[in-house]
């Protein structure tokens, strides 16, 4: 099954990035690279998922289940040469 979740991403002080999952609480990680931040935030959220699911533990109700593909279009400058 997949879910729907806000995530928030920021970077840190002291180099590399911070990411949260607030409809988890404690569903948090850092990264060298935001990609890297969001990608081991998306581990945390399954781990932390599973593990609700497992244990029996209530998903909370923010957690918006995906039941079909959704497609969406984003437009993105892409500035090429110097």
């Amino acid at each position: 099954m997949n879910y729907r979740v806000s995530v928030i991403g920021e970077p840190l002080e002291e180099g590399g990035y911070y990411a949260e999952c607030p409809t988890l609480p404690g569903c948090h990680v850092e990264g060298a690279t935001y990609l890297e931040a969001l990608e081991n935030l998306e581990d945390a959220i399954r781990l932390h998922i599973e593990g609700r699911l497992e244990f029996g533990d209530p998903l909370p109700p923010e957690l918006t289940p995906i039941r079909q593909f959704e497609r969406f279009s984003l437009q993105l400058p892409v500035t090429i040469g110097a």
